[in-house]
């Protein structure tokens, strides 16, 4: 009998389109039958390929994959769920339009950099997060974050509404790592745009004070000779706190 190699079958995906996608191409999915080797990038190219009006909002779409968030580079096998996220929007400012995300993907804050420039501003502001070395008087060799991703993105997105509604900044990118992280490795990327750099400094830093207190997102710290979980990032501040004796 002739062994199939399942890698050279024909993949047959299902598309989701959902929002200003959705509108634009009069329908809400597509069963698309790609060729073998296909990726979730190639099935970007061919859906904006026959919607030209979609060009404009390419480099905030967003791909997952069987409800995952995925590079384009994501290979796809047959019977895959494809679905193209635009920015989430929120607040009353018709102009919001925010990258929200939780990934085990490594970072690039050049991708949340592009997503909120925006001609009108004059600043673009970003602030990383990395991994520590050191913690609570130890050498740290890894982090290792667990969230709510659902919880957690739903929460993100608050603190954008608060930034825009707070300081006027239509655009903001908030987007957090999990999984194992080695010291040096980006573990947050935020960016804003503003007019002016006042309020983009003011942005950035409420956002990030605000993930800490609120979004749920922990982190276990694993030392040369152990681990521990830290719990959620306001916990870990008052362990700081209390370590260094800045509280009773």
């Amino acid at each position: 009998m002739l062994a199939i190699n399942p890698e050279s079958i024909m993949p047959t995906v299902t598309v989701r389109y959902f929002a200003l996608v959705r509108e634009a191409l009069g329908r809400d999915r597509d069963e698309l039958t790609l060729p073998e080797g296909a990726t979730a990038g190639d099935v970007l190219d061919k859906v904006l390929a026959k919607q030209p009006a979609l060009a404009s909002v390419r480099r905030s779409l967003m791909v997952m994959v069987n409800q995952t968030y995925a590079a384009p580079g994501t290979m796809l096998s047959d019977g895959d769920e494809v679905a193209l996220i635009p920015p989430v929007s929120g607040g009353s400012d018709d102009r919001a339009a925010y990258l929200i995300r939780v990934t085990d993907q490594p970072l690039d804050a050049r991708e949340t950099e592009a997503f909120v420039t925006d001609p009108s501003c004059g600043a673009v502001l970003t602030f990383t997060g990395q991994v520590r070395d050191n913690a609570r008087g130890q050498d740290v060799a890894e982090l290792a974050y667990e969230a709510y991703a659902e919880a957690a993105e739903r929460m993100m997105t608050g603190i954008a509404e608060e930034i825009t509604a707070r300081w006027g900044i239509a655009r903001v990118a908030i987007v957090h790592r999990v999984g194992v992280l080695g010291p040096g490795e980006a573990s947050v990327v935020i960016s804003v745009a503003s007019p002016h750099r006042p309020e983009a400094f003011d942005a950035c830093r409420h956002a990030i004070e605000r993930l800490k207190e609120i979004v749920p997102i922990w982190k276990k710290e694993h030392y040369r000779d152990g681990s521990t979980w830290i719990g959620s990032e306001a916990d870990y501040r008052r362990q700081l706190a209390e370590d260094e004796g800045l509280m009773p």
